[in-house]
């Protein structure tokens, strides 16, 4: 695929490679190994040993393979459906940023609300106690900081060319270049 300055160096790598392989592991993990089981117990640190295959009751199963679904689909929409856009609209960077924008938007909303939700369903006796935190605690709060920071960056043109986002529409309309 012909590089677009709409997605290029670290965002590239960061929202066409990085975040959709951070979604299809866990995935991959709840389907497979270590399980579900294993995943759902992950969700809160407390120090306790994983409990045996087969613990969670039919619903929490359905619960935890259903988000591992939804992991899926955030890999997919986010790594296929960028490049789709800047496959299919290779000379018009403004659309290319509009629909990427979108994309981005509407995962930096998701950012807040899982960082949140993760936050305040933690124990408040670990909500500051970082050390506490298991690898799929930082999952969810670190590394979706991250990705909240990195997505604001975007949209701020921090290490890019903006197009759109940033413009004056003076016209309403920008000419692309």
């Amino acid at each position: 695929m012909k590089s677009s300055p709409v997605l290029k160096g670290f965002y590239k790598l960061l929202f066409l490679y990085l975040e959709p392989i951070s979604t299809f592991l866990p995935a991959i993990m709840i389907y497979g190994a270590p399980g579900a089981h294993w995943f759902h117990h992950e969700l809160i640190p407390d120090g306790s040993p994983v409990p045996p295959p087969g613990f969670l009751d039919p619903r929490s199963t359905m619960a935890v393979w259903q988000l591992a679904n939804c992991y899926l689909l955030l890999g997919m929409l986010e790594g296929l459906g960028l490049r789709a856009v800047l496959k299919a609209l290779p000379d018009n960077l403004v659309a290319q940023e509009r629909l990427v924008g979108a994309t981005l938007l509407a995962m930096a909303i998701a950012d807040i609300t899982h960082i949140l939700a993760t936050w305040f369903a933690l124990p408040s006796d670990l909500q500051y106690n970082f050390a506490a935190w298991n690898g799929t605690t930082h999952g969810n709060i670190t590394a979706v900081v991250f990705l909240f920071i990195a997505r604001v960056s975007w949209f701020q043109g921090v290490g890019r060319k903006r197009y759109w986002y940033g413009q004056k529409k003076s016209s309403g309309k920008v000419k692309s270049t």
